[in-house]
């Protein structure tokens, strides 16, 4: 399978999928360890200063989140927060605003990028080995180059609930189906 046709497929599935469902509110449903933990990134946009949004797998370590670039330098996300590196994040468990930096050098980047890859569940396998069973030296001489992106968290963000969010839909609908439901 080429990196190509995967990219696409994970492009396909978080613009009409994994957005949608955090941004309507139903982002705690999501995450286990076959699926993975995923967050979203919502940034702006380098050229067009739009809202973006990123589903990311990610780990939290000493109270900041983590997250890798998964397709590398190429990721217009993480194109974006080079630029702009003020971000908000969708997490499960609420909504999150922060600043987003490159980590290089650090003792703990070996650690942080396994614990990354075991929590993003069958996608860490995507890499072409077993992120549980790797060597450290194995796993940073094929890893090396890929950013590893702390995101230092400064308040909250955001989040479905709120103005821009898309909760009120999920909220909608179950309300029509308790009154269906209620009426017959």
């Amino acid at each position: 399978m080429s990196i190509m046709f995967l990219q696409r497929i994970f492009w396909f599935l978080n613009k009409f999928f994994m957005v949608p469902i955090f941004r309507l509110g139903l982002g705690p449903f999501m995450g286990n360890p076959f699926s993975g933990y995923i967050m979203v990134i919502k940034n702006t946009g380098r050229k067009s200063g739009k809202t973006r949004y990123s589903p990311v797998n990610y780990c939290v370590y000493q109270g900041d989140l983590y997250c890798l670039a998964g397709f590398g330098k190429v990721s217009d996300w993480y194109k974006n927060i080079l630029v702009n590196p003020n971000i908000e994040v969708i997490h499960p468990n609420g909504p999150l605003a922060g600043v987003a930096e490159v980590i290089t050098g650090t003792a703990d980047r070996t650690a942080l990028l396994r614990k990354i890859l075991k929590n993003a569940g069958f996608a860490g396998f995507f890499e072409g080995f077993n992120p549980f069973t790797i060597s450290d030296d194995e796993l940073e001489r094929k890893l090396g180059d890929r950013p590893l992106i702390r995101i230092r968290l400064t308040g909250l963000g955001n989040g479905a609930s709120d103005p821009a969010g898309w909760m009120w839909i999920s909220m909608l609908i179950l309300t029509i189906i308790v009154v269906i439901a209620l009426i017959q």
